[in-house]
């Protein structure tokens, strides 16, 4: 009498549904990596410790040539508060980002810190993470 049964279970593991989901999402990140873009120039800023969220934000750059851009407009300097202002619309809430290359004298970044103070509108400097 043959008293063994006939149901083995094999221990062997299939890879090939687990390689699919990775690729998947391997695929589903490379492509969401690519959209993820900041609204601004590209600048060699101070290095510091922090970070600032760039999302529904205001930025105004200075770049080592002196050139005041808002956004990635270019303006002129003696125009900032009043392109600053009227790219406020009003709402003193939103944040503006100052991204002041590295080299640029101070002053030139005092000067638009002065109008954010003026006007009473937040502004923030931005600055590369060590």
């Amino acid at each position: 009498m043959n008293l063994r049964g006939r149901n083995k279970v094999t221990p062997e593991f299939n890879m090939s549904s687990m390689t699919d989901i990775v690729f998947l999402l391997l695929i589903f990140f490379m492509l969401t990596s690519t959209m993820v873009t900041t609204n601004a120039l590209d600048l060699v800023l101070p290095k510091a410790k922090g970070k600032t969220d760039s999302n529904k934000s205001i930025s105004i750059s200075i770049d080592k040539d002196l050139k005041f851009y808002l956004d990635k407009t270019p303006i002129e300097e003696a125009s900032v508060e009043a392109q600053l202002l009227a790219a406020l619309g009003g709402d003193k809430e939103k944040p503006v980002i100052l991204r002041a290359e590295e080299g640029v004298p101070i002053e030139k970044a005092v000067y638009v810190m002065d109008i954010a103070n003026r006007n009473q509108i937040k502004i923030v400097l931005a600055v590369r993470p060590k």
